[in-house]
């Protein structure tokens, strides 16, 4: 089941990520280097939000919502849709985003950083496609 929203164009990016993460390799990595839930609450040009989250604490899963059933998630990163595709392609930095005040974080920052890898992992995999 695909987790992409047509009113959220870089959310097919989940779909990716969730691609990443079906080989048990990758998926063993990602939580190793991960360690955390991270929910992505984005907005897009009609002003509406919507929430996707990355299980890298545990189950390796992606999915819509803030959260895994039964759990929440321990950083909650807020960007436009339109910043997340550039962040997604790699024309935007995460760090100058936050800077900025493009990308707001609610959590632990420090472990907010991290989602980048996971994030590099979809450029890969969208460079395949």
């Amino acid at each position: 089941m695909s987790l992409k929203v047509d009113s959220f164009p870089s959310s097919g990016a989940f779909d990716l990520i969730k691609a990443s993460l079906s080989d048990e390799k990758e998926r063993t990595n990602a939580i190793k280097k991960g360690g955390a839930i991270f929910a992505f609450s984005l907005t897009n040009s009609n002003n509406e939000t919507d929430t996707w989250y990355i299980d890298l604490k545990s189950s390796g899963t992606v999915g819509k919502g803030s959260g895994p059933e039964g759990k929440k998630a321990d950083i909650v990163l807020s960007l436009s849709d339109a910043d997340f595709e550039k962040l997604i392609e790699g024309k935007a930095n995460a760090q100058k985003l936050f800077m900025s005040g493009k990308l707001k974080v609610k959590g632990d920052i420090m472990k907010a950083s991290k989602a980048e890898t996971i994030l590099k992992a979809a450029q890969t995999k969208k460079a395949k496609l």
